[in-house]
């Protein structure tokens, strides 16, 4: 008989196979094992019909019982217990004809047996020193040198002046300073108290100043202290602060809002 093409999905892999009927069971199991990374002891494999009857693949002798004796299908899905519900794929409008059989593949290994190939925390990696890297011709670093980008921009100097000089500016012409009422964004739910100006090392690309601003409301990303260093304030569980780009702030006399002020009296 012909092999069928079967999609073999596991948690670790999605692959497309053919599967010759005249094998055995255990040939099949031993042939998955490299696929879905269980070992044949541990499958139990069942086939699930369009009319959703599952037929459990398995035999007193599995050596001797063969897979012609099972209901395949081109293109049915082989896969775990956690894929079950995962949809059938058709390449073609003849193939969504066909009667479309599902193949569960279980691991009836504890837990504590299964290897985690996601988990790559333990996997020994290749760290290519930074003065190899800066000699390869091909690399993104020989790109930017050769196109004159960031840091190889003859007018890099110029445009970071430029860029520090506008947020200058603009805390200037807003009239941004530490102890000012403020909003941020043009947010009236994200009132505030401007604590800092100036510049903020800890987060990446930070040239220019920042401002500082600690909310009414919880509702900003930190305490007042970013990577270890504090602008303001001293250590809490809830976030009031937020930094900003002086564009971002608008300085003048926004009250604390009172969340009661607009309810009936009962």
């Amino acid at each position: 008989m012909a092999d069928v093409p079967l999609q073999v999905i596991s948690e670790n892999s999605i692959s497309e196979r053919r599967i010759t009927p005249s094998w055995s069971i255990t040939q099949l199991k031993r042939k998955l094992e490299p696929i879905t990374s269980i070992p044949p002891s541990s499958q139990r494999i069942s086939l699930k019909t369009a009319s959703k009857e599952s037929i459990p693949i398995e035999a007193v002798d599995e050596d001797a019982v063969l897979l012609s004796n099972f209901p395949l299908s081109a293109y049915a899905e082989l896969h775990s217990a956690e894929h079950a519900c995962m949809r059938p794929i058709y390449h073609n409008a003849q193939q969504q004809m066909t009667n479309i059989i599902v193949t569960k593949i279980i691991d009836t290994r504890p837990a504590s047996a299964k290897l985690n190939f996601n988990d790559t925390s333990g996997v020994e990696k290749y760290i290519m020193p930074p003065e190899e890297y800066e000699k390869k011709s091909d690399s993104v670093l020989a790109w930017k040198k050769a196109e004159k980008l960031g840091r190889f921009n003859p007018d890099a100097p110029s445009l970071e002046k430029a860029k520090i000089d506008a947020f200058e500016f603009e805390i200037r012409s807003r009239g941004i300073e530490v102890g000012k009422r403020c909003r941020v964004g043009g947010d009236d739910t994200r009132r505030g108290e401007i604590k800092y100006v100036g510049e903020v090392k800890e987060i990446p690309g930070s040239l220019g100043a920042w401002v500082g601003v600690q909310l009414d409301e919880p509702v900003g990303k930190n305490d007042g202290s970013i990577g270890g260093t504090r602008y303001w304030g001293t250590e809490s569980t809830l976030k009031h602060g937020v930094f900003v780009r002086p564009e971002r702030v608008e300085v003048g006399e926004w009250p604390v809002l009172n969340d009661l002020e607009d309810m009936e009296e009962i």
